[in-house]
Protein backbone atom coordinates (compact mmCIF):
# COMPACT_ATOMS: atom_id res chain seq x y z
CA UNK A 1 0.00 0.00 0.00
CA UNK A 2 1.49 3.70 -1.05
CA UNK A 3 0.66 5.88 1.62
CA UNK A 4 1.64 8.64 3.92
CA UNK A 5 -0.67 7.03 6.69
CA UNK A 6 0.34 3.59 8.38
CA UNK A 7 -2.10 1.17 9.33
CA UNK A 8 -3.03 2.26 12.84
CA UNK A 9 -3.73 6.00 11.44
CA UNK A 10 -5.25 4.74 8.28
CA UNK A 11 -7.61 2.41 11.32
CA UNK A 12 -8.00 5.27 13.46
CA UNK A 13 -8.96 7.63 10.48
CA UNK A 14 -11.49 4.57 9.43
CA UNK A 15 -12.86 5.00 13.04
CA UNK A 16 -13.42 8.74 13.10
CA UNK A 17 -15.38 8.50 10.12
CA UNK A 18 -17.70 5.75 11.05
CA UNK A 19 -18.60 7.99 14.34
CA UNK A 20 -19.16 11.07 12.26
CA UNK A 21 -21.66 9.42 9.74
CA UNK A 22 -23.55 7.43 12.70
CA UNK A 23 -23.53 11.14 14.77
CA UNK A 24 -25.18 12.75 11.06
CA UNK A 25 -27.33 9.60 10.89
CA UNK A 26 -28.66 10.79 14.67
CA UNK A 27 -29.10 14.21 13.76
CA UNK A 28 -31.10 13.50 10.60
CA UNK A 29 -34.04 11.36 13.16
CA UNK A 30 -33.74 15.06 15.23
CA UNK A 31 -33.84 17.17 12.44
CA UNK A 32 -36.33 15.48 10.61
CA UNK A 33 -38.76 15.45 13.63
CA UNK A 34 -38.68 18.74 14.29
CA UNK A 35 -39.21 20.04 10.67
CA UNK A 36 -41.68 17.50 9.93
CA UNK A 37 -39.10 15.88 7.09
CA UNK A 38 -40.32 12.24 6.49
CA UNK A 39 -38.09 11.51 3.80
CA UNK A 40 -34.96 12.88 6.21
CA UNK A 41 -36.49 11.36 9.72
CA UNK A 42 -36.77 8.23 7.86
CA UNK A 43 -33.72 8.02 6.17
CA UNK A 44 -32.12 7.51 10.05
CA UNK A 45 -33.46 4.19 10.13
CA UNK A 46 -33.25 0.99 8.60
CA UNK A 47 -37.00 0.01 7.11
CA UNK A 48 -37.42 -3.01 9.68
CA UNK A 49 -35.94 -1.06 12.16
CA UNK A 50 -37.73 -1.19 15.71
CA UNK A 51 -38.29 1.75 18.30
CA UNK A 52 -39.32 1.31 21.37
CA UNK A 53 -40.12 5.03 22.77
CA UNK A 54 -43.01 5.59 25.67
CA UNK A 55 -45.69 3.78 24.70
CA UNK A 56 -45.16 3.28 21.05
CA UNK A 57 -43.12 0.15 19.63
CA UNK A 58 -42.91 -0.42 16.21
CA UNK A 59 -41.25 0.46 13.17
CA UNK A 60 -39.65 3.88 11.80
CA UNK A 61 -43.39 4.63 9.45
CA UNK A 62 -45.36 4.57 11.94
CA UNK A 63 -43.29 6.34 14.29
CA UNK A 64 -42.96 9.48 12.17
CA UNK A 65 -46.79 8.83 11.76
CA UNK A 66 -47.46 8.66 15.53
CA UNK A 67 -45.08 11.34 16.71
CA UNK A 68 -45.55 13.74 14.30
CA UNK A 69 -49.58 13.70 15.19
CA UNK A 70 -48.62 14.22 18.74
CA UNK A 71 -45.94 16.65 18.16
CA UNK A 72 -48.67 18.88 15.81
CA UNK A 73 -51.42 18.38 18.45
CA UNK A 74 -49.36 19.24 21.52
CA UNK A 75 -46.65 21.74 20.11
CA UNK A 76 -45.99 24.50 18.00
CA UNK A 77 -42.26 23.87 17.66
CA UNK A 78 -39.71 21.14 19.01
CA UNK A 79 -36.38 20.70 19.21
CA UNK A 80 -34.81 17.30 19.85
CA UNK A 81 -30.95 18.43 21.16
CA UNK A 82 -28.53 15.59 21.19
CA UNK A 83 -25.85 16.19 23.57
CA UNK A 84 -23.07 13.61 24.59
CA UNK A 85 -22.66 10.35 22.46
CA UNK A 86 -20.48 7.35 23.23
CA UNK A 87 -19.74 4.86 20.49
CA UNK A 88 -19.53 1.25 20.94
CA UNK A 89 -18.21 0.12 17.13
CA UNK A 90 -17.62 -3.45 16.53
CA UNK A 91 -17.01 -3.60 12.69
CA UNK A 92 -20.64 -2.96 10.36
CA UNK A 93 -22.55 -3.12 14.31
CA UNK A 94 -22.91 -0.31 16.65
CA UNK A 95 -24.03 0.67 20.13
CA UNK A 96 -24.42 4.56 21.09
CA UNK A 97 -25.77 6.21 24.19
CA UNK A 98 -27.26 9.80 22.98
CA UNK A 99 -27.66 12.13 25.90
CA UNK A 100 -31.27 14.07 24.85
CA UNK A 101 -32.78 17.37 25.72
CA UNK A 102 -36.58 18.09 24.44
CA UNK A 103 -38.23 21.44 24.82
CA UNK A 104 -41.12 22.36 23.03
CA UNK A 105 -43.19 25.29 22.47
CA UNK A 106 -46.89 23.77 23.72
CA UNK A 107 -49.75 25.21 21.81
CA UNK A 108 -51.98 26.10 25.07
CA UNK A 109 -47.91 28.48 25.14
CA UNK A 110 -46.63 26.50 27.90
CA UNK A 111 -43.10 25.34 27.53
CA UNK A 112 -42.27 21.36 28.32
CA UNK A 113 -38.94 20.16 28.57
CA UNK A 114 -37.55 16.65 29.57
CA UNK A 115 -34.40 14.99 29.21
CA UNK A 116 -33.19 10.97 28.54
CA UNK A 117 -31.33 8.86 26.50
CA UNK A 118 -31.86 7.14 23.31
CA UNK A 119 -30.01 3.96 23.05
CA UNK A 120 -29.44 2.39 19.90
CA UNK A 121 -28.05 -0.42 18.39
CA UNK A 122 -27.04 0.77 14.17
CA UNK A 123 -25.76 -1.55 11.47
CA UNK A 124 -24.04 -0.15 7.95
CA UNK A 125 -25.84 -1.82 5.71
CA UNK A 126 -24.76 -1.09 1.55
CA UNK A 127 -22.35 1.18 3.33
CA UNK A 128 -24.74 3.54 5.29
CA UNK A 129 -25.14 3.54 8.95
CA UNK A 130 -28.81 3.48 10.19
CA UNK A 131 -30.80 2.92 13.41
CA UNK A 132 -31.74 -1.07 13.32
CA UNK A 133 -32.81 -0.69 17.40
CA UNK A 134 -33.90 2.03 19.80
CA UNK A 135 -35.15 2.56 23.17
CA UNK A 136 -35.68 5.36 24.47
CA UNK A 137 -35.47 6.74 28.49
CA UNK A 138 -36.72 9.32 29.64
CA UNK A 139 -35.47 10.35 32.82
CA UNK A 140 -36.90 13.66 33.85
CA UNK A 141 -39.44 16.10 32.78
CA UNK A 142 -41.09 19.67 33.34
CA UNK A 143 -42.50 22.79 32.48
CA UNK A 144 -40.74 26.33 32.57
CA UNK A 145 -41.51 29.57 32.44
CA UNK A 146 -43.06 31.25 29.58
CA UNK A 147 -42.16 34.72 27.96
CA UNK A 148 -42.84 36.25 24.50
CA UNK A 149 -40.67 35.49 22.34
CA UNK A 150 -37.93 38.10 21.40
CA UNK A 151 -37.15 40.24 18.70
CA UNK A 152 -41.10 39.69 17.33
CA UNK A 153 -42.36 43.47 17.34
CA UNK A 154 -38.89 44.17 14.86
CA UNK A 155 -40.74 44.50 11.61
CA UNK A 156 -38.03 43.25 8.87
CA UNK A 157 -37.55 40.04 11.51
CA UNK A 158 -38.70 37.59 9.24
CA UNK A 159 -37.71 38.68 5.96
CA UNK A 160 -35.27 36.04 6.40
CA UNK A 161 -37.69 33.61 6.62
CA UNK A 162 -40.00 32.63 9.50
CA UNK A 163 -39.21 29.29 12.16
CA UNK A 164 -41.45 26.71 11.04
CA UNK A 165 -42.18 23.09 10.19
CA UNK A 166 -41.29 21.71 7.45
CA UNK A 167 -39.66 22.93 4.03
CA UNK A 168 -40.74 26.15 4.54
CA UNK A 169 -38.37 26.89 7.28
CA UNK A 170 -35.30 28.82 6.36
CA UNK A 171 -33.12 26.01 7.04
CA UNK A 172 -33.82 24.69 3.39
CA UNK A 173 -33.09 27.62 1.56
CA UNK A 174 -29.99 28.00 -0.59
CA UNK A 175 -28.20 29.22 -1.04
CA UNK A 176 -29.29 31.10 2.30
CA UNK A 177 -28.99 34.57 1.67
CA UNK A 178 -29.75 37.65 3.82
CA UNK A 179 -32.73 39.78 2.83
CA UNK A 180 -32.66 41.94 5.98
CA UNK A 181 -31.04 45.54 5.75
CA UNK A 182 -27.56 46.06 7.79
CA UNK A 183 -28.42 47.66 10.99
CA UNK A 184 -26.37 47.75 14.58
CA UNK A 185 -28.53 48.14 17.64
Amino acid sequence: MDSKFDAETLSRLAGVLDRQDILDCLTRFSRGMDRFDRELFLSAFHADAVIAAGPFVGGPVELYDWASALHDQGQSATHHNLLNVTYDIAGDTAHTETYYLFVGRNRDETNWIAGGRYIDRLEKRDGAWRISLRTNAVEWSGLVPTLDIPFTDIPDIFLNGTPGRGQGDPSYRRPLTNLRDRQIP
